[in-house]
């Protein structure tokens, strides 16, 4: 009899919703045949069986979350007996969400999650004699903070962080909504970078009016080959150039080891609005696309993103993140960095303006653009020097055009 578990698939996910089964109890499966899709606050998962066998036990009805290292299903193989055969489980209807979701402490009887420290908060624990692996976290998502770990150690020596900053009680006609799926996650995330990342941040304009004469003359030639051309093509082009050149913002972060690793492919991470926030998709070695490739992929992925099918190979592993704020009419924004990259561009919304060309006001199309970026591991004047070069070359695109085939 062989036991099923939900595997760990990576990115930092440790639970799932049963969407669909794809089998049956008492179904006869071949191994590596789909038998269950879950969706993860990233994306819907497609889970093969490891084994042939018949599904002798389907033990979570859709609809229903699941933690990783909790059994989907019991598979029987090599003869062994099988339960008598029944439909799927129904769907249970949706019961209403309580209005207040405390967070469950770990016990030694449910799965072991990963615990979530940052590499101050474990050390602080092993000089003060605490086992993390009993401390319950309250910080975002269950997340061990400093007061946890003193508050263990002895507790009156803190005060946690949510009882120093707890809201006003709410009203009846107040509404609480719990952070879910992919808003959780992201939410987490967020609260990290801003944590624990030293963010700094420059702020440019870019004259792009001969790069929106470029676009609107090539677009339809290119919408005859089925690809939609935006700026965000040129953009990712304009940064890929610049990342080579200043490879400190292609990086990651270890914050355990204190070091920057320098990454030796360029993935462009996509910021895409979708109905449960946003996702970032990966342009995998965009430096070795051309415009049109990337234009390609880029609608093929924000739409696989949108409608959450989108592969969980396609959102990881990117060194740098693009987030286009002008497509829903920004002006300027200081974006938050994607950890555990140390860079993110932001791009704005183009605009008429008066502009000084050769000595003579002029009305131009000129773009926002910001570059945040990690303050340990670079400088102001070197971002400043990237984003010069990306700008330049957005601002004189005929060199990119010739990258357009």
């Amino acid at each position: 009899m062989k036991e099923f578990k939900f595997p760990d698939v990576g990115e930092g996910i440790h639970e799932g919703k049963i969407v669909k089964w794809r089998v049956t109890e008492g179904e006869t499966v071949k191994a590596d045949q789909t038998i269950v899709d879950v969706e993860t606050d990233k994306a819907i998962v497609e889970l093969p069986s490891p084994v042939a066998g018949k599904i002798s036990k389907i033990n979570f009805h859709e609809g229903t979350t699941v933690k990783v290292g909790e059994t989907l299903v019991t598979i029987a193989d090599g003869g062994e007996p099988v339960q008598a055969a029944k439909a799927a489980p129904e769907v249970p209807k949706p019961a209403p969400a309580p209005a207040i979701i405390p967070s469950q402490p770990r016990t030694s009887t449910s799965p072991a999650l990963p615990v979530m420290a940052t590499p101050s908060t474990r050390k602080l624990a092993r000089e003060l004699g605490v086992d993390i692996d009993t401390v319950h976290g309250s910080g975002p998502g269950g997340r061990i903070i400093d007061d946890d770990v003193k508050r263990a150690a002895s507790p009156s020596a803190a005060v946690p962080k949510s009882e120093r900053m707890m809201p006003p009680p709410a009203l009846d006609s107040d509404t609480r909504i719990p952070l879910t799926g992919l808003r959780k996650t992201i939410a987490e995330r967020m609260s990290y970078s801003k944590a624990h990342i030293p963010h700094a941040c420059g702020m440019d304009f870019v004259d792009v009016t001969d790069l929106v004469g470029i676009r609107e003359k090539e677009k339809a030639s290119l919408a005859q080959r089925g690809i939609k051309l935006t700026y965000l093509p040129f953009i990712i082009k304009s940064c890929t150039i610049a990342l080579r050149k200043y490879p400190s913002f292609n990086a990651h972060f270890d914050d355990a080891r204190n070091e920057l690793i320098a990454k030796k492919d360029i993935n462009i991470g996509i910021a895409v609005d979708t109905p449960d926030g946003l996702m970032v998709v990966v342009i995998k070695e965009a430096d070795k696309k051309t415009i049109s490739d990337i234009a390609k992929e880029i609608e093929v992925l924000a739409e696989l993103a949108r409608t959450r099918r989108i592969l969980l190979e396609d959102i990881k592993g990117s060194t740098f993140t693009i987030t286009n704020v002008g497509s829903v009419g920004g002006t300027f924004s200081t974006p938050i960095i994607n950890p555990p990259e140390v860079a993110i561009m932001g791009i704005h919304r183009i605009q008429d303006m008066p502009w000084v060309v050769n000595g003579q006001i002029k009305p131009r199309k000129i773009m926002g653009v910001s570059l945040c970026f990690d303050h340990r591991v670079s400088d102001g004047a070197i971002a400043t020097e990237f984003t010069n070069l990306v700008t330049q070359d957005l601002e004189d695109p005929y060199l990119l055009l010739m990258d357009m085939i």
